[in-house]
């Protein structure tokens, strides 16, 4: 099983003043300690109350999602980057493609593509664009993965779709990664999500609650670990479904899981995570992003180095 890591928030002792130099030990620290991957979220707002402690208000410190993981990518040697996910409807298609592959270029083929159908609307229209209807952004989505499959082939034939139209697509140099960065799709919708899995991308990633102590919900729903456990084995049989539909190999997909954690005296030890690791992979997931709100501590990031990542690598 690998093991990544989600920094979701910015708001550390210190900040904004020490933000870089903070980034920069964080991701560095990851990268000696054999994380896999290394994300940040696809906001211009901080997610407020509404997602629990472990995320602050709205008006906390955000950093831009691309800007960011071309930093990231810069300051370490192995790690992977990544948004989880990109919103759909921020930037041109074309362009968000041409970002993508310039960052698995300069890191030499250490990106992940994440994208998703977007949600925050409040952000959306503080900065002044137009909040689409959900069955919209599901189109956009749709129609970007058209689009990043046809740039990332080589394809400079012009691209008609409903929302986009490329007249000449160039994209030179290509990708690093091949065929090209895997492509990651947020969400764990039935009917539309999962479908799109099955059909455009490499990998899955679907967001669980938490299981650390006095952290408020993320869901909005009265639910247990156990219960989110059980909902993902679900969500994994329903995207097998839609792969054996489009006839697509299902072990073709990487199945990852982004949920929250936290070392220290008061909330979780070492084996604490090793055991919700080995829950998620007899559920079937591969790749186990933990967003740890202490994470500017390092410690943590050490312990999950020395203690944690050496006993499920092999799981």
């Amino acid at each position: 099983m690998h093991i990544g890591l989600h920094i979701g928030k910015f708001h550390w002792p210190g900040s904004p003043e020490n933000i870089s130099d903070k980034l920069k030990e964080i991701a560095k620290v990851a990268d000696e300690a054999g994380f896999y991957s290394i994300w940040v979220m696809d906001h211009v707002f901080q997610l407020g109350a509404q997602f629990g402690s472990v995320h602050g208000p709205e008006e906390e410190e955000m950093l831009e999602a691309y800007s960011t993981i071309a930093y990231l990518a810069g300051v370490t040697k192995k790690i992977k980057v990544g948004v989880q996910v990109s919103c759909n409807f921020f930037r041109n298609p074309a362009l968000l493609i041409k970002m993508m592959t310039t960052i698995d270029v300069l890191s030499k083929g250490r990106t992940y593509f994440g994208i998703g159908a977007g949600w925050f609307e409040r952000e959306t229209v503080g900065y002044g664009y137009d909040f689409p209807s959900l069955k919209e952004r599901f189109e956009r989505l749709e129609e970007i993965l058209k689009i990043a499959k046809h740039m990332w082939s080589g394809n400079t034939d012009p691209f008609e779709g409903k929302y986009f139209s490329l007249k000449e697509p160039l994209n030179n140099p290509p990708p690093v990664s091949k065929p090209h960065p895997p492509i990651l799709i947020g969400g764990s919708g039935e009917k539309k999500t999962l479908r799109f899995v099955a059909k455009y991308a490499d990998a899955c990633n679907i967001v669980l609650g938490t299981t650390i102590k006095n952290a408020g919900r993320l869901t909005g729903e009265d639910i247990t670990w156990e219960s989110n456990v059980e909902r993902l084995k679900h969500k994994y049989a329903v995207l097998k479904q839609h792969c054996e539909d489009v006839g697509r190999p299902y072990d073709e997909i990487e199945k990852t899981v982004t949920t929250y954690i936290q070392i220290s005296p008061d909330a979780m030890t070492a084996q604490d995570v090793i055991e919700i690791c080995k829950k998620l992979n007899d559920a079937g997931c591969e790749h186990v992003v933990f967003n740890m709100p202490n994470v500017h501590e390092i410690k943590p990031l050490k312990i999950m180095g020395k203690e944690v990542i050496p006993k499920v690598l092999n799981l």
